[in-house]
């Protein structure tokens, strides 16, 4: 596919800011990685060799008496030490770099839990002694897909909002207007909580919620543009051709609205992966046990003993933040208009 000149100008500038080309490497990479987090950090094995057979248990179930008569036909638990040794005496185990689980119980700690960092544990362990790197892992995931997916898709209602508002004008848009003012002054988390206490709380339960009020983000600057452009030359002379409505402003109105709101949307992505965290934080989030940033920052705040889960949860956020905003700062000067004529 040929890019016109205008794109290859807008990536040309996009490169020239190196930290915001550089941190959208460095979060594409670690978006990336974190998808296979499951043969990242695990408590299960990622291939087992056993009497000349292959297991996969990253990918599989098996029960225990696959691996001897001696054991029960129950799920297998890797971290027993009579079916460690069962398998390591007749074949061997492939482990992932980190052998526990957002949700696996560490055993045998040298301390009461949390316990602080070590070899075994590089971030240490939460108050449940479940270990701090894994549920970073995991949690990072999470929260940037639920970031994702409430972006878009409060994108794409805010974006179809602002367009009929814009394009349409007149009692339309005075309506519109009136009930956006309204609902933008709704007490979401007031909502949030008596929600809590009807639904249990859970990604699609809090996704769906969260729409109900992310959509109205970009309404403003999309109504703006096309209240703008539904009066150019080419739009009137669409129109006057026969052309209809909804081509009119999917052809001819939206690519120019659509600047703007390219421009936007990172700050926009940066605050919905964040907002997960702070309704976990807040305890009005996913259900206990869930990996969580916002919980790791609970747990920071309520064990103060144990600076390591604060200063994790801290930089683990940080840095997430840090790397969409530079990432925002780079798209905001390809589409500068500004840059584009130096």
């Amino acid at each position: 596919m040929t890019l016109s000149p205008i794109t290859r100008r807008r990536l040309a500038i996009f490169r020239q800011n190196r930290r915001g080309f550089v941190s959208l490497w460095i979060f594409a990479a670690l978006f990336f990685l974190s998808l296979f987090a499951e043969f990242i950090a695990n408590d299960r094995p990622l291939l087992i060799r056993y009497d000349g057979h292959w297991f996969i248990p990253v990918l599989q179930d098996y029960s225990e008496d696959a691996f001897g008569p001696d054991f029960l036909p129950t799920e297998a638990d890797y971290t027993d030490p009579e079916l460690a040794k069962t398998i390591n005496a007749r074949g061997w185990m492939v482990w992932p770099l980190v052998p526990y689980s957002y949700n696996t119980v560490v055993k045998n700690l040298p301390v009461p839990a949390p316990a602080p960092p070590s070899w075994r544990n590089p971030f240490g362990t939460d108050d449940q002694a479940r270990d701090v790197l894994a549920r970073v892992i995991y949690g990072f995931r999470l929260s940037v897909l639920f970031g994702f997916t409430l972006t878009i898709i409060s994108s794409v209602i805010g974006v179809a909002a602002g367009a009929v508002q814009g394009y349409y004008g007149g009692t339309l848009d005075l309506l519109f207007q009136r009930f956006i003012e309204i609902w933008s002054g709704m007490p979401e988390l007031y909502l949030l909580i008596i929600l809590g206490s009807v639904l249990t709380p859970s990604f699609w339960v809090l996704l769906i919620f969260l729409l109900l009020f992310r959509w109205m983000g970009l309404t403003g600057v999309v109504r703006a543009e096309f209240l703008r452009g539904r009066n150019l030359d080419y739009v009137r002379a669409a129109k006057a051709l026969g052309v209809s409505d909804l081509a009119v402003m999917w052809r001819h109105v939206l690519p120019n609205a659509m600047v703007a709101t390219l421009t936007f949307l990172p700050f926009i992505l940066s605050g919905s992966v964040t907002v997960l965290s702070t309704l976990d934080f807040l305890g009005f989030g996913l259900p206990p046990g869930s990996p969580s940033l916002g919980e790791l920052v609970a747990q920071g705040k309520n064990n103060l003993q144990a600076p390591w889960l604060g200063i994790t949860a801290f930089f683990a956020l940080g840095s997430v933040l840090t790397l969409l905003i530079f990432v925002g700062e780079a798209v905001r000067d390809a589409f500068d208009s500004r840059r584009m004529v130096e």
